[in-house]
């Protein structure tokens, strides 16, 4: 039987300190994933969950996340061989978004770009304008080569 969740309780400190783990699906059905590595604590990338993808995640111990862009689930890795393990799920105080510790198989990148991290860019000030400069460039992998883009 697939697992379930809940609804949140609406007492508040059995939210906060109860057993019970009962997340708070936003209106379109989300909770916000964070996801850093297991092994030296860099953040990866942040995604979002149904709860089918929350539920397979637990279950399967490998990450799943919904995609709001293609609207659908989707297995970490399953086109780049860069499969997420969870080594650990948390949950925030009001149970609205998930902490996931990873490791990373294959190349050791997680962003789509061929990085380790979405989180390659850092923003600054220039000429009073925000600007975006790229601070890791170092590639894992070509993305024309496992997803076919030009």
């Amino acid at each position: 039987m697939p697992l379930s969740f809940a609804p949140p309780s609406k007492d508040k400190a059995e939210l906060e300190t109860g057993p019970a783990f009962t997340p708070r699906f936003d209106e379109k059905g989300l909770v916000t994933a964070v996801v850093t590595d297991a092994r030296d604590g860099e953040l990866l990338m942040v995604a979002h969950m149904n709860a089918e993808a929350l539920a397979l995640t637990i279950e399967t111990g490998v990450a799943h996340y919904y995609s709001r862009s293609r609207n659908r689930l989707w297995k970490k890795g399953e086109s780049s061989g860069n499969v997420q393990t969870v080594a650990e799920i948390r949950t925030d105080c009001d149970q609205d978004a998930v902490w996931l510790k990873v490791t990373v198989a294959g190349r050791d990148a997680t962003c789509h770009t061929g990085r380790r991290s979405c989180f390659y860019r850092t923003i600054g000030v220039e000429d009073g304008r925000a600007t975006v400069a790229i601070t890791d460039d170092h590639r894992h992998f070509d993305p024309a080569d496992v997803y076919g883009e030009k």
